[in-house]
């Protein structure tokens, strides 16, 4: 995706929103479309305003912002990322935000470039965890009893049979070892010596194959199958 990328803020503290879009808005290839104070106001803006990005806060009035998150995703009309930045580095949250389908996961102490980075990675269609919380995401889900499911979810649906309806190619199953490794598009492609364009249709089909929302539930996922 070519930018500007459209974000949507969303935070009960007037303050932070203000913060954030400070920092965003100097960037030339992001744009702050609107605000949210509340989850409700988040899944309308998200509906009227179709940003790419939005920036999902925890605890709000009115409604939370993992049902928030739950009620975006759902909307098929709705492609936009969701990252969580939230002051609780709570695993419970963390968890919850992943099932719900956020693809990011951020602390508000993290730096203004972390908040850049995050936007544009998942404005890229890439994943984002925060450095401090990925160790402990992977080491819950490979911990966890595999089992069979229906519908790929994280908290509920995150572990298919074992056996995949189209197995990966050796160059995908060295792609994913290396996502697992949380490496970017262009690392993979120095490390493997081809393109990042070639990075990211084997990435596609990875996800494809693996059932998988985006970058983070495919590492998850090849923790728990074994695959990484």
């Amino acid at each position: 995706m070519n930018g500007p990328f459209r974000v949507l803020l969303v935070d009960d503290h007037a303050l932070l929103r203000a913060g954030f879009r400070t920092i965003l808005d100097t960037q030339p290839d992001i744009t702050v479309v609107g605000e949210a104070s509340s989850g409700a106001e988040a899944v309308a803006q998200a509906s009227a305003l179709r940003p790419d990005v939005i920036t999902m806060d925890v605890q709000m009035p009115d409604m939370d912002g993992i049902e928030a998150t739950r009620r975006i995703v759902a909307d098929p009309e709705i492609t936009a990322a969701i990252a969580i930045v939230t002051t609780f580095d709570r695993d419970d949250y963390l968890y919850q935000a992943l099932d719900a389908g956020a693809s990011g996961f951020l602390l508000k102490n993290a730096g203004a470039e972390d908040l850049i980075a995050a936007v544009r990675a998942l404005a890229a269609g890439d994943g984002m965890l925060a450095p401090e919380v990925t160790r402990r995401v992977l080491a819950r889900f490979a911990a966890a009893p595999a089992q069979p499911i229906a519908a790929p979810s994280i908290e509920s649906a995150a572990i298919p049979k074992l056996t995949l309806a189209e197995p990966l190619t050796e160059r995908e199953a060295e792609v994913l070892t290396l996502l697992a490794d949380a490496r970017s598009n262009s690392e993979i492609a120095k490390a493997l010596f081809i393109g990042e364009a070639t990075v990211k249709t084997h990435v596609s089909r990875i996800l494809q194959k693996l059932g998988a929302r985006d970058r983070v539930q495919a590492v998850v996922l090849a923790h728990r199958m074994g695959l990484a």
